[in-house]
C-alpha cells in the first residue's frame, strides 16, 4: 500500500490548482493579508481553508469586473 503525498499548498500550488497566473494569487493574499499556517524555507505554506478563500475572492473579483450581481 503506497502512501499518498501530500503537497503543501504553496503560493505556486495554488495558483496551479486554480489555474490563475501567480501574481492574481499573490495579490489576494496580499491585501486580504492572509497569513501563512507554516513555512517551509523560503516558502510558505498556506491552508486549505485559505486555498478556497483565495478561490472564492478571485471569483467574486471577476464577476465584479465583469460587472455581475453582487
Amino acid at each position: 500500500m503506497t502512501n499518498p503525498v501530500l503537497v503543501a499548498p504553496t503560493i505556486g500550488e495554488i495558483a496551479r490548482r486554480l489555474g490563475v497566473p501567480v501574481h492574481r494569487v499573490e495579490y489576494v493574499i496580499r491585501t486580504r493579508n492572509l497569513r501563512p499556517v507554516a513555512r517551509a524555507g523560503n516558502l510558505r505554506v498556506f491552508s486549505e481553508a485559505d486555498v478556497a478563500y483565495v478561490a472564492g475572492e478571485l471569483r467574486r473579483m471577476d464577476t465584479d469586473r465583469a460587472g455581475g450581481p453582487r
